[in-house]
């Protein structure tokens, strides 16, 4: 059997470096100059050797992160593929980019951070018409594992589509705090004064505990923004205060930054390959070219922006000191 002619390293450091293509097809055009390059087939068998495994990502981020300390955030996001509906894990799915329901496949992803840094730890395709789970079945499953991995996160947050039932006795069940929104519709009780909808609790500003049933007290907040939209939030943790309420929900921002940075550093979209086995591959290498990203930022405090643009102002600097295309002079 011959030897592989590229390795996830090298298309790692590709996705890194690449500004907007990423195709086999630039890889193996943009890869060092040796004797026998890789060529486009090589990345392309690449993408449908490898077994597209979460655990080679925890593998890396484990002696980056700190399970005692810090929170774990849990949310999703869509990753377009707009005119490409003939790619497996492609789906429709509703998109806060685009305020309405596209084509695309559904990242899940499970990040955490100390404030300082960011680090994916766990991640899943949602691919529901094929392998029928639920997006509640992978929270069960990613929080299941970061139990396993021995985090003792200060609180777990996510967004009112995880707030289930089943997921906030599952988060209770294991000594967690969590700290989550709630739809306005949800049903508490107040003082045994039967069950009503969140919205039409008073709630003051420094929380109220009410009981949800089924999932025991918590304290719940009501936080109006500047322009009158109301969020309302929820925690099982009862000594938990307005400014620890803030605190941690401006954590939250840090899943926000990390999709944003997976998209426009790492070109976690623009893979053009149609099985799911080469997307979950690409997905999960984009993921890994951002936990080097972000060790990097927080290592040496060059931002992930900076660190892509560094990559391609060195080209354009080789370019301007060599130019190649020039208009021939006039005799």
């Amino acid at each position: 059997m011959s030897r592989a002619k590229c390795s996830d390293e090298d298309y790692i450091d590709f996705l890194i470096a690449t500004p907007r293509a990423a195709s086999c097809c630039e890889a193996s055009r943009t890869g060092p100059e040796r004797p026998d390059p890789a060529a486009h087939d090589a990345y392309t068998r690449l993408l449908h050797r490898l077994e597209p495994d979460p655990e080679t990502l925890w593998a890396e981020v484990e002696p980056l992160v700190r399970r005692d300390d810090g929170v774990l955030i849990l949310d999703d996001s869509t990753l377009d593929k707009l005119y490409s509906r003939k790619i497996e894990p492609v789906h429709r799915h509703w998109s806060g980019k685009h305020r309405k329901v596209v084509w695309g496949i559904n990242l899940i992803s499970l990040v955490w951070s100390d404030g300082d840094r960011c680090m994916p730890v766990d991640y899943r395709v949602y691919d529901a018409p094929v392998d029928g789970l639920t997006k509640n079945d992978h929270f069960a499953a990613m929080i299941a594992g970061a139990a396993r991995r021995g985090f003792r996160p200060r609180a777990v947050l996510f967004d009112s589509r995880y707030a289930s039932l089943a997921n906030l006795k599952r988060v209770r069940g294991l000594g967690w705090t969590f700290l989550t929104r709630l739809k306005s519709n949800r049903r508490v009780d107040l003082d045994r004064g039967g069950y009503r909808p969140i919205s039409k609790v008073p709630i003051g500003d420094g929380g109220l505990v009410v009981h949800m049933e089924g999932s025991g007290p918590l304290r719940v907040f009501k936080a109006v923004s500047r322009d009158g939209d109301v969020e309302y939030w929820a925690t099982n943790d009862l000594a938990m205060d307005e400014l620890g309420r803030q605190a941690l929900a401006e954590r939250c921002w840090a899943v926000e930054e990390y999709h944003r940075a997976l998209k426009q550093c790492c070109n976690v979209e623009r893979c053009q390959a149609r099985s799911a086995r080469a997307q979950r591959n690409h997905i999960g290498m984009a993921i890994r070219a951002f936990a080097r990203l972000s060790w990097s930022f927080y290592a040496t405090g060059v931002s992930w922006y900076e660190a892509k643009a560094a990559v391609v102002r060195d080209a354009v600097r080789a370019y301007r000191a060599r130019p190649l295309h020039r208009i021939p002079p006039i005799a």
